[in-house]
C-alpha cells in the first residue's frame, strides 16, 4: 500500500510564519483575547471619603506653604517696627499646634504671669531685683511703676478712683477723659493747670458763655475738635443742672449713688469699657454730648470714682473703699437729721 499523502509547510509572504492553510480536519483556532482585556475592570468613581482625604491633604500642603510665607513676612515687618512693638507677642512667628497643646501652654503661661504678679504684689525679692520697688515701699497698681511720670503717680495716689461729688470737678474729669483719644494721661496732666486757666476752672456755666474767639490760646493745648466739644458739652451740662438740680445727681444716679467695687487682682482684668459705660454714653450722645464714647466714659468713671478699679493689692484700693463708706455714713446722718 502506498503511504498517505503528507502535507508540508509552505513559507508565507511574511517570512518564517506558517501560512494560513491548515491541514484538513483541524478546527480553526479562535482568536485569544488579550490578557489585559480580560482582567481589566471598569473604573469605579471615587468615594466621598477618598475625595475628602485628597482635599484635606491638598489644603494641608497649601496651609503649610502659606504659613511659611506669612512667617517670613511677619519677621520682615517686625524688623521695620519700633522696638516696643517688635518685641510684643504679635510679631512672633506663628506655630501650628494642636488644640490641647496650645491650651495647655496658654494655661501654663498665664500661671507663670500670675505667680510673677503675686510676687510683685507681695513685695517679694523679684520685684526689688527688677527695680520695681517704690522708695516709699507702697504697693501700687501694675500700670504705675517707679519710672512713671511723677504727676501720673500723684494723680493715681490722690485722685484716681476717689468718688467726686462736685459738678466742676466732674466736668473737668469728663473733659480730660475726652482728650485721651489724642493725648496720654501724662501729657494731659502736664497741661492741666493751663487748661484750668483757659476754661474758667472748668465751671460749666462759665464755659458755656465762652466762644471760640476767646479760646485761641487753647489751640496749643488741645485740638479744635476737642475745644468745640468742651464748649458744646458745657452747654448740655448746664441743661442737665437745670433738669436734675446738679450734674452730680445725674451722673451718680447711673450707679445708684454707690461706687462699683471691681476687686480686680491683675491689670489685664481691668476692662476698657463696660455695659454701664455704654449705657451712659448712649444717654449723653442722645443729649447732644460729643467725645463721649464708651471708652471715654469708662475712663471718666474710673477717674471720678464711679467705679473703683484699683487692684486689690494696691494701697489705694482700701482707701477708696473707706471713702465710699464715709460718704454713705454722711448721707445716712443727713437723712436721720443728725
Amino acid at each position: 500500500m502506498s503511504d498517505p499523502p503528507r502535507f508540508r509547510s509552505v513559507l508565507g509572504q511574511t517570512g518564517n510564519k506558517l501560512g494560513s492553510s491548515k491541514p484538513p480536519g483541524m478546527k480553526p483556532e479562535k482568536k485569544k483575547k488579550r490578557k489585559d482585556e480580560k482582567t481589566k475592570k471598569p473604573e469605579t468613581p471615587a468615594s466621598p471619603t477618598t475625595t475628602l482625604k485628597q482635599c484635606s491633604s491638598i489644603l494641608r500642603r497649601n496651609s503649610a506653604s502659606m504659613t511659611a510665607s506669612y512667617s517670613s513676612d511677619a519677621s520682615s515687618s517686625c524688623e521695620s517696627l519700633p522696638l516696643s512693638v517688635a518685641s510684643s507677642s504679635s510679631c512672633k512667628r506663628p506655630v501650628r499646634r494642636s488644640g490641647s497643646v496650645s491650651s495647655a501652654s496658654g494655661t501654663l503661661r498665664r500661671k507663670q504671669v500670675d505667680e510673677k504678679e503675686d510676687k510683685v504684689a507681695a513685695g517679694g525679692g523679684g520685684a526689688a531685683s527688677n527695680g520695681d520697688c517704690f522708695v516709699d515701699g507702697r504697693k501700687r497698681c501694675a500700670w504705675i511703676t517707679p519710672k512713671s511720670d511723677p504727676s501720673y503717680v500723684a494723680f493715681h495716689d490722690e485722685e484716681w478712683g476717689v468718688p467726686v461729688q462736685d459738678d466742676k470737678k466732674l466736668f473737668e474729669l469728663l473733659c480730660l477723659s475726652g482728650a485721651l483719644s489724642e493725648l496720654p494721661w501724662t501729657d494731659i496732666l502736664s497741661r492741666r493747670q493751663l487748661l484750668r486757666e483757659v476754661f474758667m476752672d472748668f465751671d460749666p456755666v462759665a464755659v458755656s458763655e465762652l466762644n471760640e474767639k476767646k479760646l485761641t490760646s487753647a489751640v496749643s493745648l488741645l485740638s479744635e475738635v476737642k475745644i468745640r466739644s468742651i464748649l458744646d458739652n458745657s452747654r448740655h451740662v448746664r441743661k442737665i443742672i437745670a433738669e436734675h438740680g446738679s450734674f452730680k445727681k445725674y451722673m451718680w444716679n447711673f450707679v445708684n449713688n454707690k461706687p462699683t467695687q471691681s476687686q480686680f487682682r491683675y491689670g489685664r482684668q481691668v476692662p476698657v469699657k463696660t455695659s454701664k459705660a455704654e449705657f451712659i454714653s448712649k444717654d449723653l450722645v442722645r443729649r447732644g454730648f460729643r467725645s463721649v464714647s464708651p471708652t471715654v466714659v469708662y475712663s471718666f468713671m474710673q477717674a471720678a470714682g464711679l467705679t473703683n478699679d484699683h487692684l486689690i493689692g494696691c494701697f489705694r484700693y482700701q482707701n477708696c473703699c473707706c471713702v465710699d463708706a464715709e460718704t454713705a455714713t454722711t448721707k445716712a446722718k443727713k437723712k436721720n437729721g443728725e
